[in-house]
């Protein structure tokens, strides 16, 4: 078992992993910025050390100063939580050169899920549904673009092969359009990815976004646990996310976990992963596989009792998955709100320091977060900073419990999205059936 393990993050998610390594009798290193001295997470940890300045860059993307910080602290371990270094290829074979485990796949898996293009072919190879679209790089040549997009068939999405997070994306809806937006689509992934390669997909008008779990070791051994629908989406961000997919068979989320697992054993993938649809009239299509823990985890615990994160610790450490696919069952339903310090009606950033803080509490509400009374919310980082998780014999009772947390809640001295939260969970549309992913866009359009 890993003995003392660095948290290469910060935030509700630095807390959390500190959690399960805990329960597990793992030691805790936490890195931090110089803006981050003195809160709740660095204050939890066995041991703090800061690796730079308030700007990412210096400190949290630094990947010198976490490999120094985590050898010179005796560390035999690396988690990186999500988002910042939870997907670089780079700083995850940095860990294993430096003698470091890192909690999640090897960087090989790492970069050919991050490559699109190549995880297209993987998935398909394995059976797994893809969006009808090419397996290979768009040419520069425009008329052989257009020959692509007539083949493929209007509307179609142009995607940088190394994008995410909404970036390098560009619908077409008519062949006059496709020279722009090829352009416009290949220079924002030159800049903004520092590769401008480019594949095309069919664009699905009013799909849901539906994900998978799996946990897999590196003893041959995978289990998928079940399906969260994640459609509610602001500018390609996850805002709410729930457990299970209502409307979803059961036989279509098996039949296409099968094939994801089969993808995981190809790749010889070990750890925790994510596999994301679209689904539209009854079927799934593939986007993307996400390498590292989501967000949004939360709720499939909640669904299935397990402890994803302690999970992601024992596969590092070398351990066999004692988890029998048979054995996995959900029971009723959860659903997660992203609290973010942002005004409601704008959505521009929040930061600033919170006068008194208030967290909801009862049965059936969990709430992650590294707030208090008196903590500083910084201008450099991502705008979470809280996470409101409830769970019911049903999805009304889950929305219902939401309602009461997000009544209980109480954040003072910054703005959040709360009011957001509640408006859509109190829409009927919302409350009778989930909704596709351009509900929100068209929910506030209107007002814009």
């Amino acid at each position: 078992m890993i003995k003392r393990l660095v948290i290469a993050n910060r935030g509700e998610i630095a807390l959390r992993i500190q959690r399960a390594a805990r329960a597990l009798g793992i030691e805790t290193v936490q890195i931090h910025s110089t803006a981050d001295a003195g809160t709740s997470f660095v204050r939890a940890a066995d041991l703090a050390v800061c690796v730079g300045p308030a700007a990412t860059a210096d400190s949290y993307l630094n990947m010198p100063r976490i490999i120094a910080a985590a050898l010179a602290s005796d560390c035999d371990a690396v988690h990186p939580g999500y988002g910042l270094l939870s997907e670089n290829p780079e700083f995850a074979a940095l860990c294993e050169e430096s003698g470091l485990a890192f909690v999640g796949p090897r960087a090989e898996c790492i970069a050919k899920m991050g490559d699109k293009i190549a995880a297209r072919n993987v998935m398909t190879a394995a059976g797994v549904p893809c969006v009808p679209g090419t397996n290979d790089p768009l040419p520069d040549d425009l008329d052989a673009c257009r020959t692509v997009a007539a083949g493929i068939g209007y509307p179609v999405i142009i995607k940088a092969a190394h994008g995410g997070g909404g970036r390098g994306m560009r619908v077409v809806r008519q062949s006059d359009d496709l020279a722009a937006a090829l352009k416009t689509t290949r220079a924002e992934a030159r800049n903004a990815f520092g590769d401008d390669t480019l594949f095309m997909e069919r664009f699905l008008d009013r799909p849901r976004h539906v994900e998978i779990q799996i946990l897999a070791d590196a003893h041959g051994n995978a289990v998928h646990l079940g399906e969260r629908d994640c459609s509610m989406q602001r500018r390609h961000q996850k805002v709410i996310e729930e457990a299970p997919a209502m409307g979803v068979s059961r036989a279509l989320i098996d039949a296409t976990a099968a094939a994801c697992l089969r993808a995981c054993r190809d790749l010889g993938y070990a750890g925790a992963g994510t596999f994301e649809f679209l689904y539209q009239d009854g079927e799934m299509f593939f986007i993307e596989m996400n390498t590292r823990l989501q967000v949004e985890h939360c709720v499939t615990e909640a669904i299935t009792g397990i402890d994803i994160v302690q999970w992601q610790l024992r596969i590092a450490a070398g351990e066999p998955l004692t988890l029998r696919q048979e054995d996995i069952a959900l029971h009723g339903h959860a659903m997660e709100c992203r609290i973010n310090a942002e005004d409601p009606e704008t959505f521009a950033p929040t930061p600033g320091r919170v006068r008194d803080f208030i967290p909801p509490a009862g049965n059936g509400i969990r709430v992650e977060t590294h707030l208090e009374p008196g903590a500083e919310v910084p201008p450099y980082y991502d705008g979470m900073v809280a996470k409101l998780v409830t769970s019911g014999r049903d999805r009304t009772e889950a929305i219902d419990r939401m309602m009461g947390a997000l009544a209980a809640l109480r954040i003072d001295g910054i703005q959040s999205n709360a009011p957001l939260h509640r408006r859509l969970l109190s829409h009927p549309a919302f409350r009778e059936e989930p909704q596709t992913i351009h509900f929100i866009e068209h929910l506030i359009a209107p007002e814009a």
